[in-house]
């Protein structure tokens, strides 16, 4: 049981997301919960002007709310902000949006009530997975418009999914289907399950959690590509890294070294008496390690977001024991729509560096030996020709999805909103650019097993597993065939970790 309300990693995101960890509340997060939402009550009983509690929203915030019509305030909040549009965002999205929302409010800045946490966390524990457009939000005041539509589930409106069920059904009965009543919400609280990044960060978690085991991948597959061209080892020399000692940059060089000593296949061509290898072979430390820093840059900065209380306006405590209202800022998505381009970007140079050491066997001008296109009989068949093209159409996809969303700004709300982050698009595009880059490293992977089988010696003990996990999906070629499936069922394996998992070695988020 996870308990939320205290720290969280990404790869607890994952486990619910994705596994079905079921949630509860931290026992002091529910007494702070209490404690918060006692407190702007009280402040409501003493006739405060409270923003988004008696007063409009946005470009209306001077706009006085009658205490009688409060309640109403956060019903019509929620329907006039599920304003989505394009198609619904995964499932798994969803649930990471869901379990994040809960989070932050389980935080006790916002002043929701602990019913309120605890009506989410049954949503996601009973498999109420609201249908939530993946298009609407400018990333600031937070995902509003997803997370309106998220919200009305649970007052019983919008639609949603339940567990094992292939089509929506209207969110009354999506919750009556668990044992669940709508929620009824009190005053701030429709305002609490909308305002934040919630939805940037969830896609971008998830898709983090990917990109570290890719990163595992694209240095198994280096060294499975860089055994099977008959490379050379001596780039990855330790004292050459000693002296540009990036942490990314080291670990990788020890990683892919790790895993070609005791080749046969290394040995043998040793003293072949080539002065340098490609750049594509001779640099993967320094642009794997590239990569697997600035990965550790963006979890960084999700894994603060994650815990954050991103609402407005937030109910903080005072060193006198009381608290303040106050509007602030946190719901602006800058703080990870930056760092979140910034890990598209260094997931297409991963994506493009594979792509360039995949296109060297196929030409027998780079390849050290081996028949065009690795194919058995070269122009009546034409062997591995098509998937490098596939290759190269995903490295550019990439590269267009590498132009930062964070960038971009337009006002809104009749210039009160007047600045705001993209971040929404930012994490769509990593997780395309993620899932580009797991097919590329899926085609290297095909392709780099058939040049071993073409070679005459055994490759390190290691990457032999590394084959053995690739021929669990991919068969070994007789000839020409459509291989789209089997390139999509590794790309899916090397997402799961089952490459990493096979040479003995673990993304570096695996811990959290």
């Amino acid at each position: 049981m996870l308990a939320i309300g205290r720290p969280l990693a990404l790869v607890d995101v994952h486990r619910v997301a994705r596994d079905d960890q079921p949630v509860c509340l931290d026992d002091s997060a529910r007494a702070e919960l209490a404690h918060t939402r006692a407190h702007l009550e009280a402040s409501l009983e003493q006739d405060a002007t409270i923003y988004g509690v008696n007063t409009g929203f946005g470009a209306l915030s001077e706009s006085r709310v009658s205490s009688e019509d409060l309640a109403q305030l956060q019903v019509n909040l929620l329907r006039s902000h599920a304003a989505g549009v394009g198609k619904p965002l995964r499932r798994t999205f969803v649930r990471a949006i869901l379990l994040l929302r809960a989070h932050t409010l389980a935080q006790g800045a916002s002043g929701a009530s602990p019913a309120l946490v605890d009506h989410l966390i049954e949503m996601l524990n009973r498999g109420v997975t609201p249908v939530v457009p993946c298009q609407g939000s400018v990333g600031a005041s937070g995902d509003l418009a997803p997370l309106a539509h998220l919200a009305l589930v649970a007052i019983g409106e919008g639609e949603a999914y339940v567990r094992g069920a292939e089509k929506a059904v209207p969110g009354a009965q999506a919750l009556a289907a668990v044992g669940l009543a709508p929620y009824a919400l009190g005053p701030k609280e429709g305002l609490s399950l909308i305002n934040g990044t919630q939805m940037m960060t969830a896609i971008a978690a998830l898709a983090a959690v990917d990109a570290g085991e890719l990163v595992i991948a694209a240095d198994v597959l280096g060294a499975l590509s860089l055994d099977s061209l008959l490379g050379s080892i001596r780039p990855l020399d330790p004292r050459i890294h000693a002296g540009k000692p990036h942490p990314g940059q080291i670990a990788s060089a020890a990683t892919i070294r790790g895993l070609v000593e005791g080749s046969e296949l290394n040995t043998s061509h040793a003293a072949c008496g080539l002065v340098q290898d490609a750049y594509s072979l001779r640099c993967m430390p320094q642009v794997h390690g590239a990569v697997r820093s600035a990965l550790a840059y963006v979890a960084n900065a999700l894994t603060i977001e994650v815990n954050a209380f991103t609402d407005n306006p937030l109910v903080l405590a005072r060193e006198d024991g009381g608290f303040d209202v106050i509007s602030g800022g946190n719901f602006h998505g800058a703080s990870v729509a930056v760092p979140i381009d910034h890990l598209s970007a260094a997931m297409t140079t991963l994506g493009t560096i594979s792509e360039r050491r995949l296109d060297r066997f196929l030409n027998p001008a780079s390849s050290r030996g081996l028949p065009a296109f690795l194919a058995t009989r070269p122009g009546l068949e034409s062997g591995m020709m098509m998937i490098q093209v596939t290759a190269s159409a995903l490295a550019s996809e990439c590269k267009v999805l590498s132009m930062p969303a964070s960038v971009d700004t337009i006002p809104t709300s009749a210039g009160k909103e007047d600045h705001v982050s993209m971040g929404p698009i930012a994490a769509r595009k990593l997780d395309s650019v993620v899932g580009a880059v797991a097919r590329i490293l899926a085609i290297e992977g095909v392709i780099a097993a058939r040049a071993l089988d073409l070679r005459d010696k055994e490759t390190s003990p290691p990457l032999r597993r590394a084959h053995a996990l690739i021929r669990k999906y991919v068969a070994p070629t007789t000839g020409d065939r459509s291989m789209s499936a089997e390139i999509e069922e590794l790309a899916a394996a090397i997402r799961r970790g089952e490459l990493a998992a096979a040479v003995g070695l673990r993304s570096p988020l695996a811990e959290g």
